[in-house]
């Protein structure tokens, strides 16, 4: 059976989990999706996997993580286990190349992976991604807004002041 090593941490902006696989960092939540058990937790995004709390690897993100909000990383140096259908993994490896205190607009990043009218596609795979901060999708913006975020726009708008785009 395959294991998925979940931990719980406090950051400035709420609490949050990560999870990880032998192969990388799997899933990051958010404050507002934060603090479920690790059994649960597995069964909803990783139905077959063990879990067990804690591992070396996500109390690298969490610190990781933390200097992140702190201003004081604008990099994260982990291996990934990314997850995804093609589509989506080709939007979220270009959305991983948008650099600190920038934005993309959806269509830029449509254009950027060869699809220029999947905007709307762009938006929802951007939406599916289970990494976020560590993947920047809070860096891709509508054309004439802030667009979308599943941490909510309060927590966009914070993570881009952050980064000085704000």
């Amino acid at each position: 059976m395959k294991t998925l090593y979940v931990h719980s941490f406090d950051t400035p902006i709420g609490a949050m989990q990560s999870a990880t696989t032998d192969k990388g960092v799997v899933l990051i939540l958010l404050p507002s999706n934060a603090r479920v058990s690790p059994e649960r937790l597995a069964d909803r995004y990783f139905p077959g996997y063990e879990a067990q709390t804690d591992g070396a690897l996500n109390r690298t993100a969490a610190c990781q993580i933390l200097e992140y909000l702190d201003g004081r990383r604008t990099e994260f140096d982990l291996d990934l286990d990314l997850q995804g259908t093609p589509f989506q993994l080709r939007v979220l490896r270009q959305v991983s190349k948008i650099p600190y205190g920038k934005t993309r607009t959806y269509g830029h990043i449509a254009r950027l992976i060869g699809q220029p009218s999947a905007s709307r596609a762009v938006g929802a795979a951007n939406g599916s991604n289970r990494l976020p901060l560590i993947i920047p999708c809070h860096r891709v913006v509508a054309a004439n807004s802030l667009g979308g975020y599943g941490g909510g726009l309060a927590l966009k708008r914070r993570l881009l002041e952050i980064e000085g785009v704000l």
